[in-house]
């Protein structure tokens, strides 16, 4: 029979893609969601019955252990970008991510991938980041043996980054960003998807893997790359750090007076935070040279798809021609 891998988070943005390699290496999937029912779009990444999506709780032992059992492997994809209700940053990142992996030991798995991100740091002042490397070190308590990879900003077709920006850019002169000039390193989500598959199926040695793509550049930049694709032209407005928080605090108040009612979709204090610093692989750190990955360009994938955000859509190339024609 063909081995079993857990993948919590399975239907999000990294782990789908996770969830569609172990398929296609012969793996049974079983894709562990909070909302299965919403997650039936993994059933045809494998023939019928190789990938299944089941109701699973982090915050919960019984849930977590019930949907591990058999399993030869495990992959924890969860992560949050901002606090909602009882999924705050210390339950779902810290707390989770060491369940998982204690969990996996009781159970005698040998094999485990934590996706954490760049920035982890026990002593940050952003909870995304001091919760991630407390999750790093809940999973190394238990599970020496596992991966850790740790992406920059993940870009690829579902992503919440260029697709953002591109819709907002649709409307108004100005595009407002907050930290125009911290750095990035974007990674393709299935070169984070190809990582784990290797750490899960190769001789892929345990520890951290820091893992950024072949350009390194400032948002200012990235957002100027992203409106090239477009075709479209605005001004990039930097929104200083002071002037952010302010308007963080707003709308994070916004959301705890309204009891949760009104969500935070905008930014978060604790975005700001994060925004403030640089994510990009650092000197000496492992990542994809140390696993035989050439990493993708983000300009050969970005007009993938980016299209549907230029002027006239997938006409637009069309369009742009006969203009050239008329003259």
């Amino acid at each position: 029979m063909s081995k079993l891998v857990t993948i919590y988070g399975g239907s999000g943005f990294v782990g789908r893609y996770i969830a569609r390699r172990m398929a296609k290496a012969g793996w049974r999937v079983r894709v562990a969601v909070r909302r299965p029912n919403e997650a039936i779009f993994v059933k045809p990444y494998g023939v019928v019955g190789q990938v299944e999506p089941v109701l699973c709780n982090i915050r919960d032992d019984a849930s977590v252990k019930q949907v591990m059992a058999g399993a030869d492997a495990v992959v924890n994809c969860v992560g949050i970008l901002a606090e909602a209700g009882k999924n705050s940053f210390d339950a779902v990142q810290a707390g989770g991510g060491e369940r998982v992996a204690r969990i996996a030991a009781e159970q005698g798995i040998s094999k485990m991938v934590y996706i954490s991100a760049i920035g982890a740091d026990s002593e940050s002042n952003s909870d995304y980041a001091r919760t991630k490397a407390l999750g790093e070190a809940g999973v190394t308590k238990h599970m020496p043996s596992a991966v850790i990879l740790r992406p920059s900003i993940v870009f690829g077709p579902e992503d919440q980054f260029f697709n953002r920006f591109a819709s907002m850019a649709k409307f108004g002169p100005v595009l407002p960003v907050v930290g125009a000039e911290t750095r990035f390193q974007p990674v393709y989500v299935d070169d984070v998807a190809k990582a784990a598959e290797q750490a899960l199926t190769g001789s892929v040695e345990p520890g951290i893997y820091a893992l950024g793509g072949p350009e390194v550049a400032s948002f200012r930049t990235l957002m100027q790359m992203m409106l090239d694709t477009i075709h479209r032209r605005r001004l990039i407005v930097n929104i200083p750090f002071f002037m952010a928080r302010i308007m963080a605090f707003g709308f994070d108040m916004i959301q705890t007076l309204s009891l949760g009612l009104i969500k935070n979709g905008m930014i978060t204090r604790d975005q700001v935070r994060n925004l403030a610093r640089d994510n990009v692989v650092g000197e000496g750190d492992r990542g994809f040279d140390d696993l035989g990955i050439e990493p993708t360009a983000l300009t050969s994938v970005l007009p993938e798809y980016l299209w549907r955000f230029r002027p006239s859509g997938q006409y637009d190339a069309i369009k742009r021609s006969a203009k050239n024609l008329r003259t």
